[in-house]
């Protein structure tokens, strides 16, 4: 009797026959998101019914999900979560959210031009204990990488709605601060309005010291020689 073929053995005819399943099925994802308040730094307004926290990862083996090597080339990739309690949605149309440094530096978040200037030049890699993998035109365009990276792990729209948590990713360039950079530098969130423009939210501060508290491991508790 004919025996019907292995389930391996259909999947590596499907990988054969259409090669980017290989790339989903090596493709990582970032955790879910938990309410903002589970995290270790974070800013909760208790009587706006809204609480933002920050998560940034200085070590690469930390976001491996990344498509790129950010960390090595300058930036702090930070997740910023944000949950709403209240009866109504929040628009994130106008929001601006800087990193302030312990020299009070104000640091926007990093446009995809900016990522994409820094990553093709191997030129201005940082020099610290991290290993560094060098970005060479080997690779696939990088500029799409960002964009895919931007898809999967940037927020998926300008709306949180009401009881709900949105979250996504950030990345700050770094490079020219004081080291470790988070050591007392802060998160500042404003700008944030409910969506029917009715109440503006006041300012969010959240303090990078707690996150490393928490993590007194972190490569960012220690100065890089």
């Amino acid at each position: 009797m004919t025996q019907h073929p292995t389930r391996l053995y259909l999947y590596l005819v499907a990988l054969l026959l259409y090669p980017g399943l290989a790339h989903a099925a090596d493709h990582k994802s970032a955790p879910p998101a938990k309410p903002a308040a589970q995290y270790a730094a974070f800013d909760a307004h208790a009587n706006e019914h809204v609480t933002i926290a920050a998560e940034p990862c200085d070590d690469p083996k930390n976001c491996s999900f990344f498509r790129l090597e950010y960390v090595q080339h300058g930036f702090i990739p930070v997740r910023v979560i944000i949950t709403n309690d209240r009866d109504v949605a929040l628009s994130l149309d106008d929001v601006r959210i800087q990193f302030l440094s312990a020299n009070n530096d104000k640091i926007p978040a990093a446009t995809d031009d900016d990522i994409n200037r820094r990553l093709f030049s191997t030129k201005s890699a940082m020099g610290t204990k991290i290993p560094l993998i060098p970005l060479t035109i080997h690779h696939p365009p990088i500029d799409k990488k960002i964009g895919e990276d931007d898809a999967d792990f940037g927020f998926n729209g300008t709306t949180v709605q009401a009881h709900a948590t949105s979250a996504g990713y950030l990345f700050y360039d770094i490079r020219g601060l004081d080291d470790p950079a988070l050591r007392n530098a802060e998160l500042y969130v404003k700008q944030v309005h409910t969506l029917d423009g009715k109440v503006d939210l006041f300012a969010f501060t959240i303090p990078f010291n707690t996150w490393l508290k928490a993590n007194p491991a972190a490569p960012s508790n220690q100065s890089r020689k």
